[in-house]
Order: C-alpha cells, then sequence, then structure tokens
C-alpha cells in the first residue's frame, strides 16, 4: 500500500547479466537528497524496479531513466525498489550506477 499522495510505477526488463547471489545493497538515503535505491537478488532472469515517488505525472522521464539504466547495465535476476522524494533525473541515474557498482566483483 503506497502513502498518499506517492505515485508507483514499475518496469519489467529482461536481463542478460545475472546478478548472482548477493547481499542487498542500499544506495542513499530519502532523508538526504531525496532518493533511496534498494537493490535485491530476485528469482528469474528480469531485472525489475519498482517505483514510489512524490513527483507524481513523471512517468515519461522515469521510463527513460529506468530504460537507459538497463540498456547500461542488463541485469538479471535483480528487484531495484527506488523511493524518491523530489531527485532529479541525474541524480536517480548515479544512484541507480552506484547500487549496480556493489555488484561488480
Amino acid at each position: 500500500m503506497n502513502a498518499p499522495g506517492l505515485e508507483t510505477l514499475d518496469y519489467t526488463f529482461p536481463g542478460t547479466r545475472p546478478a548472482g547471489a548477493f547481499t542487498p545493497v542500499l544506495v542513499g538515503v530519502v532523508g538526504s537528497g531525496n532518493l533511496e535505491v534498494l537493490l535485491e537478488p530476485a528469482a528469474g532472469s528480469d531485472c525489475r524496479i519498482h517505483i514510489e515517488t512524490s513527483a507524481r505525472g513523471f512517468g515519461a522521464i522515469w521510463a527513460a531513466v529506468a530504460h537507459d539504466f538497463h540498456q547500461r547495465h542488463q541485469l538479471a535476476g535483480v528487484l531495484l525498489s527506488i523511493h524518491d522524494m523530489g531527485a532529479t533525473p541525474a541524480v536517480v541515474s548515479l544512484r541507480l550506477d552506484q547500487a549496480a557498482q556493489e555488484l561488480k566483483p
């Protein structure tokens, strides 16, 4: 269930780079920088992105940011949960890349 005023968006992409087993990764803090990204292992070969944002009506921008992230990383078997309180697309991309970087050996 969403908090009042939050918009929820979900995207799923077929992944080609299995993330394997890893400890969940948390980057950013909603209270500092307005954005938190949690990267967790998930069953299957998809990259699922779940967004809860206070910035309603920006679905096309979120879709572009999610697609761009997936094009760069092609992760499989992951769930990215984003909690946003008004971060810019550049900050979102930075946090997503920071989370993905934690998976590299």
